[in-house]
């Protein structure tokens, strides 16, 4: 049995909402129509989900065409960036090499690396406890993500890992052994 971990496609950013409460733009939910046409995900029987709106949109997507139950799991959200909240395109990138740079510290008041990575990991333990049959479908975000396949695969903290720009990547492994199958792919090229 197999772990899908999808990030997130592309969203609609507003200043003025908080992160955690942004959607989905067009373009992302364009793409996921088109995966939903896809054959890699015919095996889920189960969806969990990050709480914040734009991971429980993209799993909702999946949940729908499946007629399976959304479980949020809120333990699953993005690094916690609330002390800076929006920031412009360049500005974020440059904090996210930082967050990536300096795992064991709070860069401008950003959750630390090495605890988002602890928090994701022990969340996606917890949720797959017990898990019965066919395979999981876990929606979530970039960052996260990355630092959960950085764990899976014994590598240390590193920006050089992270998803492909956009989002909406899948990267899976395997649920008993935790073994990596395949790292960040973009939806398209998911069969």
């Amino acid at each position: 049995m197999r772990v899908f971990y999808l990030s997130h496609p592309q969203i609609a950013l507003d200043r003025e909402v908080p992160v955690p409460r942004w959607c989905l733009n067009h373009t992302g939910r364009l793409r996921l129509e088109a995966a939903l046409l896809s054959s890699w995900h015919q095996n889920v029987t189960r969806i969990i989900s990050s709480a914040e709106n734009k991971a429980m949109e993209t799993a909702a997507h999946f949940a729908e065409a499946k007629s399976l139950p959304l479980t949020a799991w809120p333990a699953l959200h993005e690094n916690d960036r609330s002390s800076t909240g929006f920031l412009p395109p360049e500005e974020f990138e440059a904090m996210a090499d930082a967050f990536f740079a300096h795992p064991d510290e709070s860069i401008r008041g950003w959750e630390p690396a090495r605890h988002a990575q602890t928090r994701v990991v022990n969340a996606v333990n917890t949720a797959l406890a017990g898990h019965g049959e066919g395979d999981v479908l876990i929606c979530g975000h970039g960052g996260v993500g990355t630092l959960l396949m950085l764990s899976l695969t014994g590598s240390p903290i590193s920006r050089s890992a992270d998803q492909p720009a956009g989002g909406g990547n899948v990267f899976a492994f395997d649920l008993k052994s935790r073994a990596l199958e395949f790292g960040w792919t973009p939806l398209e090229k998911m069969r």
